[in-house]
């Protein structure tokens, strides 16, 4: 775990603690001291505590004026012990929702297990930003049986391509380009 890193190579337009909008505005990292653990597990330090004690995130990039933002994410996923949803939500997602994102891209390949609770965050978050939406890519198969089965796919955008692309070749605004498609898509069906 303590080798996964962040994805960095967006880092010459986008960095999150440089960023006065940004919930980690003036965030110090650092790179030799490894301080944050998953189940007695380090990670490594870029990755961003927001509250939870098993879940971990790093914003990617974010454009207030094209209301989107992409974010990664490690760990487990535990709305049924630690509420890690209302940590998202409130601390994170609302603050940008007030900066004027209403898009945002949750990569979730780094999360090993998610267990839930109810979806009345879910289904908050997803009314908060109107006429945008939220999406989640690259998950594992058994957390999108998990999200099926608790209802959180009404409200997250999942599965079909969405479950295996290849983000990491696309910059930001082509991410969004190819996202904003397959939403159109979604919608129009």
């Amino acid at each position: 775990m303590q080798d996964i890193e962040p994805f960095y190579n967006w880092r010459e337009l986008y960095v999150a603690s440089e960023d006065e909008r940004s919930p980690f505005y003036e965030r110090e990292y650092s790179e030799f001291v490894y301080s944050n653990t998953i189940y007695n597990f380090y990670i490594h330090p870029q990755w961003d505590d927001f509250g939870s004690n098993t879940l971990y995130m790093k914003i990617l990039f974010a454009d207030y004026e094209r209301g989107f933002a992409v974010m990664e994410f490690i760990g487990e996923w535990n709305d049924c012990l630690n509420n890690d949803i209302m940590f998202l939500k409130r601390d994170i997602a609302e603050i940008m929702i007030g900066q004027g994102i209403n898009k945002f891209i949750l990569i979730g390949e780094n999360v090993l297990n998610f267990h839930p609770s109810d979806d009345c965050y879910y289904e908050e978050w997803f009314q908060d930003v109107e006429d945008g939406w939220i999406t989640a890519l690259n998950f594992r198969e058994h957390i999108l049986k998990e999200f099926d089965k608790t209802n959180i796919d009404s409200f997250i955008a999942v599965g079909g391509e969405l479950n295996n692309m290849n983000w990491r070749g696309y910059n930001p605004y082509q991410l969004l380009e190819r996202i904003e498609l397959i939403m159109s898509r979604r919608l129009t069906a």
